[in-house]
């Protein structure tokens, strides 16, 4: 039998609950121990590897700050759940994905409380979050709600739509833009134009020639402190990518 990979921070998260009783300085190792387990996961099952290792740290920043399930997270179409899953009460089952009588490949509503909304179509998260902060307010209750959409979803109709809905409704919805330029077929029209040139633009070029610059100067062994800097900055400046 294949050896488990050890992860022994891990091992201490059940839910977000425990998530949350972390320092900040844990969550990297976190997150390095969440992709061991769902690499060994899917590489037994078979899934969609690529989305999921592109959120891990984004799925713990969202587990961290909001008190899921109470406040609602929804994910675009559900191929980038498996670290929710993970962290969200399924890790013991999570080698049973896509398998008979196993776990689901996305979201589901029957199989946890922290899913909220069954997904699986593209572009419906904002939609369905915009539904739940309007029934939120309508009940008085102050639940933040969530919604995480990749750049090839926000090319849909659909998701225009609710952003309008949402903007005139003033609606207490979060829209988290994972635009990681990743989709079934190459993103195209004016959005990804425009998501393209804020991560090519002056200004983070700009940082970037900086961290090279400070690198050079201050030696090889804070490449990697400079380069995540520059990459935060990228995102205060630009608004861009998660």
């Amino acid at each position: 039998m294949t050896q488990l990979p050890k992860t022994p921070l891990l091992d201490q998260v059940t839910y977000p609950a425990d998530l949350r009783k972390l320092e900040d300085r844990d969550l990297p190792q976190l997150a390095r121990e969440v992709r061991d387990e769902m690499i060994d996961a899917v590489s037994r099952t078979g899934g969609h590897l690529g989305a999921g290792l592109g959120v891990v740290e984004l799925t713990i920043a969202i587990h961290s700050v909001f008190d899921t399930p109470d406040d609602r997270l929804i994910f675009d179409v559900g191929h980038q759940c498996y670290p929710h899953k993970i962290l969200t009460g399924r890790r013991d089952r999570i080698r049973t994905l896509r398998q008979e009588d196993g776990l689901s490949g996305f979201t589901r509503r029957a199989e946890s409380e922290y899913d909220p909304f069954g997904a699986a179509h593209s572009s419906t998260s904002i939609s369905a979050g915009l539904g739940m902060a309007i029934a939120a307010d309508l009940d008085k209750n102050d639940r933040r709600v969530i919604a995480v959409i990749g750049d090839g979803a926000m090319s849909a109709g659909m998701a225009y739509e609710a952003l309008n809905n949402a903007g005139a409704l003033d609606a207490r919805l979060i829209v988290i833009l994972n635009d990681n330029d990743m989709s079934i077929a190459p993103p195209t029209g004016a959005m990804s134009a425009y998501l393209a040139r804020l991560a090519s633009g002056r200004t983070y070029m700009g940082f970037r020639d900086f961290g090279k610059k400070l690198t050079a100067y201050l030696g090889k062994n804070i490449d990697r402190a400079i380069t995540r800097a520059v990459e935060h900055a990228r995102g205060y400046v630009t608004g861009g990518t998660m």
